[in-house]
């Protein structure tokens, strides 16, 4: 069984997968409570399923970019679990996983989280050879256009928070199966190893490189 989590936003996303299909899935924006409720919820989860922590054999955890404290929640609770119970982790980043959850149709699709101030996370993503044609970075809304508009074909934009554009603007939603099917196989992290994509740096750290 693997259990996905992601909390890099106000949103508590986490799936268990039984190795062919969704058992059971949470999509619930928390808020300011999702530091709070998201174990309690996955607690939860097990057990109107029947299952335990030793029925997890993997953990795949988002790990940003998105909130700092909505990254640390989840890359904390997979830690602790991993660890307790010898679990292998693997990460995939929020914005690999928008780009996977797109609908079919769309030639390249942009995944952005907004960043404050006209900067997003943001990366453009191929859909049909699965990869990034701009990587995944902190950059201006405008760059994003702008390379948004040296492409041919269908495009579109995926994201949960307001931006303005001629693109269609797509919610997230994300497509569990299609997410964890993609990464299930990749080679894991050493537990202790496992860290944040920021892609920033948080305002702490930039406050004590001005000073």
């Amino acid at each position: 069984m693997i259990l996905y989590i992601d909390t890099s936003t106000s949103f508590l996303y986490s799936a268990l997968y039984d190795g062919s299909s969704i058992l059971d899935s949470i999509s619930l924006n928390l808020g300011k409570e999702l530091s709070s409720q998201s174990l309690s919820l996955l607690n939860d989860m097990l057990k109107k399923n029947n299952l335990e922590l030793k029925d997890i054999n993997k953990i795949i955890v988002v790990n940003g970019p998105g909130s700092f404290t909505g990254v640390r929640v989840g890359l904390t609770i997979s830690k602790v679990i991993a660890w307790a119970n010898n679990i292998p982790i693997i990460t995939i980043s929020s914005l690999e996983a928008m780009a996977l959850s797109s609908p079919d149709g769309y030639d390249f699709v942009a995944p952005l989280i907004d960043a404050r101030r006209a900067f997003c996370y943001g990366a453009i993503f191929d859909t049909v050879n699965k990869q990034f044609v701009l990587k995944e970075q902190y950059l201006s809304y405008e760059l994003v256009k702008a390379s948004l508009n040296t492409l041919t074909g269908k495009i579109a934009i995926i994201s949960n928070d307001e931006f303005e554009s001629d693109y269609e603007i797509l919610k997230y939603e994300p497509n569990y199966k299609v997410i964890i099917d993609f990464v299930k196989d990749r080679e894991p992290t050493m537990v202790h190893l496992v860290d944040a994509n920021y892609l920033k740096k948080t305002e702490a750290e930039e406050n004590k490189n001005d000073k």
